[in-house]
């Protein structure tokens, strides 16, 4: 029984932070923290520590943030102050981060952070590694101090608490035993049997869902004929391994399903080839992870006396199959000790999953989300909370999420993620205040989240405490190898007491058991589908190493040469691109593994359709005379090229021009510019001809000037010498004593005002001239100026180059060839 186990209450004093880090730095008195309360960080507003009832948390939370917002250091810091409380918590742990929990350094030393630090990250900085954990570590213990989490606090944390990181499927970490014992669970039936039956549904959808076959739990046949072997067997109180329930599916414990006998519901030929099938995992080197290590028990993992325990379940080595798989498997065991637990009200367990993608999607229903839900809506009454972390709203069914009490929001990516945690508020309390909560989400900072609850208490924003923790960033295998050497020596007792506990009786060889499996090696090939090609590679194959092929080898392992036509095509970059794809397929998997996919170019000489004598055939993983393998194979081709196989071209969005397949940027750059100055020379040929009137009106008003200007000055030479004739007329006049003129000043005065008006018009011309000449000018420097300011313009544009990718489509996609090639590998 897991009881919670501290009970005295903890005084936190918080102190001003480090200057370099940016919230409110005051002096605030101590803080008193009663049992189950939770310091998860500051007020932003006030300052104020924000301390939080844990026993809110039986009615669930959400924490959803865009990456980068602080979720991480979020939901580490609700685990260490559950932990603190003697709450034990369970840890799904997709990314890798969750190991972090087990970092916690009460001394804050630099030579503890030292084996933590990237090496990389220490030479980008200029520093050796010693160096940077040495800062690392006065950021660290600078953080705590300003959050008021002093050396005491994280001791007994160290203390207190014990991290167990198990490595399902891998023996990083403490291995996980998943299916070497399915122990019939310690409820009655009487009372408890649709417990049970829960637990056996989630069982063999896990069991399906590796193997890769899709059985619908209330209509496939396979599903139904494992949860019926599976039930007869619990009921009769025997426990049962992977290895006993495929060898019961040929002749299974019963004589009729539903109405009908047995061979009517499924023939002994449907069940021979299911057994076949789930042979295989059992039949693959792989597949031995998967049964070594401690049981998985949660009373084992979260139970018992001493340091409170934190089960972080490392999934970042698995791929979404197996995910899919463990997480099923995982929760509905805890939904079956759940149930076992008494009623409370206080919080006796923590759940938290790091990251929601595809486990319960609001558009699909993959096994996981069965017991997620069942979680959310039942756990409450025992005392187990569920904290679901995610950085896409999209990826939570809202609906299930209604059930939620607590909402941590952080900073979101788009406008139209807000709008969806939204609509889950107010799912989840009718009645919110949306504006205000949409206000307050567009504000948030980093490190910064609303914490909104369905008690009708307005929402707070907050900045998350400083992790006590260190934040390594996910953690490899390797590194959960070194921090888990001492739990892997601790935990071997528990898996040699497990595996004593299901031994294998005489006689079956079973994976794990202790006993070599010499039955995968058969003499004659096994069946294939019809009408698919079988060949036998030749060594000599130029690719044959892509494989591991071995020459003059008898022990041949199946593998499959594909030849697939490929199309791409794209309207607007006018592409119509047509190639032929050749990859082999090795080794054979349950759902396709793109990196068994390898390019290679293959061709008839590479493949002998004659056996070579005295071979032996290992049996695959896969059912080879299963049409729907084939099928199945041909669509994950598929998925796997449109997934994996676009081409990319070159874009010019302000020309409108594409690259060409197979043209290199600089060719297409090169092209743009011609482009460019083609479409330069026909706007400045247009916009020559839009100046062209006007420049000539003016040229012409210009000439008309000159030639006014020039009879002007013409009549004012002519009235110069008029005058100066007269003038000398005048003189000699008087000289010679001639007659005299009457009135001589009058005379000459009239003389030079005409003078002086033909000089005054010859100015005013010569100034029209000059006015036309700047107004030719002006207009011949606009066009100038404009002219460059095109050239420029699109000459820019040419150097505007952006990368396309052009995916395939399926239909686009044609699988001309699939062929067995048996492959000599030992």
């Amino acid at each position: 029984m897991i009881r919670a186990r501290r009970e005295e209450p903890e005084r936190i004093t918080a102190r001003p932070r480090p200057p370099d880090r940016d919230v409110i730095a005051r002096y605030l008195g101590p803080v008193k923290l009663e049992p189950h309360q939770l310091y998860i960080g500051k007020e932003v507003e006030s300052g104020e520590p924000l301390v939080y009832d844990g026993d809110d948390l039986t009615t669930h939370g959400v924490i959803v943030g865009m990456t980068g917002s602080g979720k991480t250091g979020l939901g580490i810091g609700l685990i260490e102050e559950a932990l603190l409380n003697g709450i034990p918590c369970l840890v799904i742990d997709p990314k890798g981060d969750m190991g972090n929990l087990s970092l916690v350094f009460p001394e804050l030393q630099g030579p503890d952070f030292e084996p933590w630090i990237d090496p990389a990250e220490a030479s980008k900085a200029n520093k050796t590694v010693a160096e940077l954990a040495a800062e690392t570590a006065a950021m660290w213990k600078g953080g705590l101090e300003g959050d008021g989490i002093d050396s005491d606090r994280l001791r007994r944390l160290r203390e207190e608490a014990r991290v167990t990181v198990y490595t399902p499927g891998s023996a990083a970490g403490v291995g996980l035993n998943v299916l070497g014992s399915m122990k019939a669970p310690a409820l009655s039936w009487d009372d408890a049997a649709e417990v049970i039956q829960d637990e056996i549904r989630s069982l063999v959808s896990s069991i399906l869902t590796l193997a890769g076959i899709a059985s619908d739990p209330v209509s496939g046949p396979e599903h139904i004929l494992l949860s019926t072997i599976v039930e007869t067997m619990w009921r009769q109180g025997t426990d049962l391994d992977l290895a006993t329930l495929v060898g019961q599916i040929p002749d299974p414990p019963v004589r009729k399903l539903g109405v009908f006998d047995l061979d009517t519901f499924i023939s002994r030929d449907d069940r021979m080839k299911l057994a076949l099938k789930l042979n295989g995992l059992l039949a693959s080197p792989s597949f031995n992870s998967w049964l070594t290590g401690v049981p998985l028990d949660i009373e084992m993992m979260l139970g018992g006396d001493g340091p409170t325990r934190a089960a972080v379940v490392y999934l970042t080595h698995l791929s979404d199959e197996e995910r899919q798989f463990l997480v099923t498997l995982l929760l509905s065991k805890m939904v079956t000790w759940i149930r076992s637990q008494p009623g409370t009200s206080r919080l006796r367990a923590l759940i938290y999953m790091d990251e929601m993608y595809g486990f319960a999607p609001p558009t699909a229903n993959p096994p996981s989300k069965t017991p997620i839900l069942t979680i959310l809506k039942q756990a409450r009454a025992h005392g187990v909370g569920m904290v679901v972390s995610t950085q896409n709203p999209v990826d939570l069914d809202y609906k299930a999420m209604s059930n939620a009490g607590t909402w941590m929001i952080g900073r979101l990516q788009t406008e139209n993620d807000k709008k969806r945690i939204l609509e889950g508020l107010d799912a989840a309390a009718g009645g919110a205040d949306l504006a205000e909560l949409s206000r307050l989400i567009s504000g948030l900072g980093k490190r910064q989240f609303v914490l909104h609850t369905t008690k009708g208490k307005p929402p707070t924003v907050f900045s998350t405490r400083w992790a006590m923790s260190y934040l390594a960033g996910p953690l490899t295998r390797d590194q959960v190898s070194r921090l888990m050497d001492e739990a892997k020596v601790t935990a071997r007792p528990a898996t040699e007491q497990a595996t004593a506990a299901t031994a294998t009786p005489p006689g079956v060889d079973t994976p794990g058991s202790g006993q070599m499996v010499d039955d995968d090696l058969v003499p004659v090939a096994p069946p294939v589908a019809e009408g698919v090609p079988v060949t036998y590679l030749d060594p000599a194959a130029p690719w044959s190493g892509e494989v591991g092929a071995i020459a003059g080898g008898t022990v041949y392992e199946a593998a499959v040469a594909a030849r697939v036509g490929l199309l791409y095509d794209d309207t607007a970059a006018d592409i119509e691109h047509r190639e032929e794809y050749e990859a082999v397929i090795y080794p054979l998997t349950r759902t396709l593994d793109t990196e068994a996919v390898r390019s290679v170019d293959h061709d008839d000489r590479d493949f002998k359709a004659e056996a070579p004598s005295g071979i032996s055939y290992r049996l695959p993983a896969v059912d080879l005379s299963a049409a729907s393998f084939w099928k199945g194979l041909n669509t994950a081709l598929k998925d796997h090229l449109v997934s994996n196989r676009p081409i990319t071209v070159y874009r010019n969005p302000g020309l409108k021009l594409y690259s060409r397949v197979g043209e290199t940027e600089e060719e297409f750059t090169e092209r743009c510019r011609e482009a460019a100055q083609e479409a330069a020379d026909a706007a400045i040929a247009k916009l020559k001809d839009k100046y062209a009137t006007r420049i000539s009106r003016v040229r012409d008003q210009l000439e008309a000037a000159r030639v006014r200007m020039l009879t002007a000055e013409q009549e004012l030479s002519a009235s110069k010498q008029g005058e100066l004739i007269s003038v000398a007329g005048d003189v000699l006049g008087t000289l010679l004593g001639g007659r005299k003129r009457s009135n001589p000043l009058s005379q000459v005065a009239s003389r030079r005002a005409a003078t002086q008006k033909a000089k005054a018009r010859a100015e005013a011309e010569a100034t029209k001239m000059s006015g036309k000449e700047r107004e030719l000018e002006e207009l011949e420097a606009d066009l100038a100026e404009e002219i460059t300011e095109l050239t420029n313009e699109q000459l820019a544009l040419a150097d505007q180059i952006e990368t396309v990718s052009i995916p395939l489509e399926k239909t686009d996609i044609e699988v001309r060839d699939l062929r067995l090639v048996w492959v000599p590998v030992g």
